[in-house]
């Protein structure tokens, strides 16, 4: 039974994980489990891997998948290192504003999203916000009770009607405070809060 659900799992990584399981845990280890850490690590593997073009010519279609295959599994069984892109560094703040930058989206080149500027305020000053290290508001919920905007949604204040008209002197003070709060990093042996997260 072991042997068929550990088909596609390596006999050195399956006794590797025996030895980590019980090297902490007193519960019997079952093949799933084996094969439900394998399958983790092949995803992690496969998703840091750019897939670097084979080093064959590109016009023998049969050669080029066959070395772009080999190198996939290679990778995925750990015979060889995922390939990939080395990390810009701009500064100690880089990997904050990348992130942020990235919560954002990019789906089309620079150039394009600069001439959209001027039809995109919002987002224009968001990027604009980020860039300058500066709390970005429409990147959590509105707290205010009348408002709730989602992330990435203007906020609004109620009309006549029940109609809602978003706020043109931008967000709510308290969902800008509340932006200020989620950038500063939790302090050293902080205890967490709801749902597992830092006080």
């Amino acid at each position: 039974m072991w042997a068929g659900i550990l088909t596609d799992v390596p006999y050195d990584y399956a006794l590797q994980s025996i030895h980590q399981h019980y090297a902490s845990s007193t519960w019997p280890i079952l093949p799933a489990d084996i094969a439900t850490r394998w399958a983790a690590t092949v995803r992690d593997r496969m998703l840091r891997d750019v897939d670097p073009a084979p080093a064959v010519d590109p016009d023998d279609a049969t050669a080029y998948r066959t070395a772009l295959a080999a190198h996939r599994r290679a990778v995925a069984t750990g015979q060889q290192p995922p390939v990939e892109h080395e990390a810009l560094t701009s500064g100690p703040a880089a990997a904050s504003v990348e992130r942020r930058m990235a919560e954002l989206g990019s789906y089309m080149p620079p150039s394009v999203a600069a001439a959209l500027r001027p039809q995109r305020p919002v987002r224009a000053e968001r990027e604009r916000t980020i860039r300058a290290g500066l709390p970005d508001p429409l990147a959590v919920a509105c707290p205010v009770e009348t408002c709730r905007a989602y992330p990435g949604r203007p906020c609004t204040r109620p009309g006549h009607g029940g109609a809602r008209h978003t706020l043109t002197a931008g967000a709510h003070p308290s969902r800008t405070e509340a932006a200020t709060t989620a950038m500063k990093p939790a302090p050293a042996g902080a205890w967490p809060t709801t749902n597992g997260d830092a006080a």
